[in-house]
């Protein structure tokens, strides 16, 4: 019998999944290098553009199929607290009319802190093939 907490587990694990993958998506189809320089300008080593939507893409794969849920949602951890501090935390919780505030980082924060403490094996190929999260 499958328990409620397990499909919230899901959800939560596939939303956040997908918002990623295509975060990671978006950086590499609207051209890396740009992002490279807008993290450059904001202070930040251009290489990690390449590093965070590197994150981002195969990281929302790996979520989507449940491989790694807990090491992956500790990187989006990272990325999220690094997303606020360095970039949306001056323009205020929803922003400060010139660029958005940092309400969506948190949600996505919240999500991933979630799925490092519980984990998400519904559904997972990480569960179906025996390495079983505790």
């Amino acid at each position: 019998m499958i328990k409620k907490y397990e499909i919230g587990a899901l959800v939560l694990r596939l939303v956040l999944g997908i918002t990623f993958f295509i975060h990671g998506f978006a950086k590499f189809q609207g051209g890396i290098e740009n992002v490279a320089g807008w993290f450059s300008s904001m202070g930040l080593p251009g290489f990690m553009a390449y590093a965070i939507a590197t994150i981002e893409l195969v990281g929302g794969i790996a979520l989507i199929l449940g491989l790694g849920t807990r090491v992956i949602s500790t990187l989006f951890v990272f990325v999220m607290l690094g997303a606020i501090i360095k970039v949306k935390l001056a323009a205020g919780f929803m922003g400060d009319g010139k660029t958005a505030g940092y309400e969506l980082e948190l949600v996505l924060l919240a999500i991933a802190v979630y799925l490092v403490v519980c984990g998400s094996r519904l559904f997972s190929l990480q569960n179906l093939f025996g390495n079983k999260e505790k």
